[in-house]
């Protein structure tokens, strides 16, 4: 049994972080997986790595939590690429920037029709109630502009480095559906139907259509209502010239994410499901001809006692709490010496003496005609302190066996994870041996500053070997 998820090189291949976020040809990282696994933490964590080591770089994120601006010491992102402060480049490494952002769907959809309509048919659709549900909230939209934003990131040629950190789940590799959903709303029957009055020329054509027309928009009004039909029909005669440049666009960035300088690392923590969802991711990966750097095995858990094992530690545990088999005589000697006299007391005191004594003597004070050092007189204080005496050091004698049998129960659990943990790494490993694992080992915290992210990139870094696993 290993002390951590430790990756064995003559039969896992091992990624290589610094060399990857520091080739000028990597323009692109995209850090996918299923949720909870730490993409947003690993995202943030490469993208201050690269930055000290000399390269610009921008964070994307989709993931609406507020982790990683706290983390990156802003107050706030937006759709706009903010700058970070306090980075520490190493040495011989100059020019390197971090900057961050966190898509906002809606806002980046306003841009694109800002940019590709005239002011008036602009207004229009901003204004159309349709395009306003659409672009807060529609099913696609936000992978969709994901796409787009990333495109007009790498069409600036202001940054060596983006880092994509995609939404959880498998819906993570939905911005690469983008394309093919939007074509095929583009092309789908229904908006063929709707952009057909303002595509069909001459007066006899326009009267033919209308007949149809007015056939199918009754029906659609009564299911849809006609309020929501107008407003649909006018989005899409506002669009129609626009519908092209989404699709060319979209397939543009698609074709970027299969080029040579675009990476996806795959984020998972070491737990079957976790592994499951890379699974699929890796696969998912392969079949679209996206180009796949690694898998980040996340919070990889180690023991600083892996010789004990689990069976021993339990079976120890067990000893102390029967109280007998292990020889606790010489080590609590000071324990069974009376304070009083000054000479040995009873290593364990029967219950008879527990609770007899105070009955056999009443607490009353001593008559004249006792002794004041006798026997008699002292018996109903020396009873009494006896008894706390006694108590007070089986008290003691109990607590450290009790706390020793604790902890060897805690080491166990953790030598139990460990195993488990190394089950599914094993078998994600025979799955795909083609993929190259790097390992990170668990903080005892969360991250939430600069020098966080920092441990984190070091633990990336660290490949087969991940160092401060907890």
């Amino acid at each position: 049994m290993t002390s951590s998820l430790s990756l064995n090189p003559a039969d896992t291949r091992v990624l290589d972080v610094d060399p990857l976020i520091d080739d000028p040809g990597t323009r692109i990282v995209v850090c996918c997986g299923s949720g909870g696994v730490g993409k947003t933490t690993t995202a943030a964590a490469l993208g201050l790595r690269a930055a000290e080591r000399g390269r610009k770089v921008v964070v994307l994120t989709i993931d609406p939590a507020r982790r990683l601006a706290q983390s990156m010491g802003i107050d706030s992102l937006d759709n706009t690429p903010r700058r970070v402060k306090g980075i520490a480049p190493v040495e011989g490494a100059e020019g390197g920037e971090l900057h961050a952002m966190m898509l906002d769907m809606k806002r980046t959809f306003d841009e694109i029709v800002e940019a590709h309509a005239d002011g008036q048919r602009a207004e229009a659709i901003l204004g159309n109630p349709f395009y306003q549900s659409l672009s807060a909230g529609f099913a696609g939209t936000q992978e969709y502009m994901a796409m787009e934003k990333l495109g007009q990131l790498r069409a600036q040629d202001e940054w060596d480095l983006i880092i994509v950190d995609t939404p959880p789940s498998r819906s993570a590799l939905d911005f690469l559906d983008a394309p093919k959903r939007l074509g095929s709303f583009l092309d789908g029957k229904l908006i063929r139907v709707l952009m057909a009055p303002a595509k069909v020329g001459g007066r006899a054509g326009m009267k033919f259509l209308n007949v149809g027309m007015s056939l199918m928009t009754g029906a659609l009004g009564k299911l849809l209502g006609g309020q929501l039909l107008r407003d649909v029909q006018t989005f899409v005669a506002a669009m129609d010239t626009m519908f092209g440049g989404f699709r060319t666009r979209a397939d543009a960035t698609y074709k970027l994410l299969q080029a040579p300088g675009t990476a996806f690392l795959v984020v998972a923590a070491p737990e079957r499901d976790a592994l499951r969802e890379a699974a699929y991711f890796v696969e998912r990966l392969a079949a679209e001809d996206m180009p796949l750097a690694g898998l980040v095995l996340n919070r990889v858990h180690g023991s600083g006692a892996a010789q004990l094992s689990a069976e021993r530690a339990l079976a120890a545990a067990e000893n102390l709490d029967e109280r007998g088999i292990v020889d606790q005589g010489d080590g609590n000697v000071e324990l069974r010496t009376s304070p009083e006299a000054g000479s040995p007391a009873p290593a364990r005191d029967t219950p008879d003496e527990h609770t007899q004594a105070p009955d056999k003597t009443p607490h009353s004070a001593p008559t004249p005609a006792t002794a004041p050092n006798s026997r008699a007189t002292s018996t109903p204080v020396t009873a009494t302190t006896d008894h706390a005496t006694t108590d007070h050091a089986t008290t003691d004698r109990a607590t450290p066996d009790q706390l020793t049998a604790g902890l060897l129960r805690l080491h166990a659990e953790r030598m139990q994870l460990l195993a488990r943990e190394q089950r599914t790494r094993d078998r994600f490993a025979a799955l795909h041996p083609e993929v190259a694992v790097t390992e990170v080992g668990a903080l005892p915290g969360d991250v939430h500053d600069l020098a966080g992210l920092r441990s984190i990139g070091d633990r990336l870094a660290a490949g087969a070997n991940p160092a401060g696993a907890a």
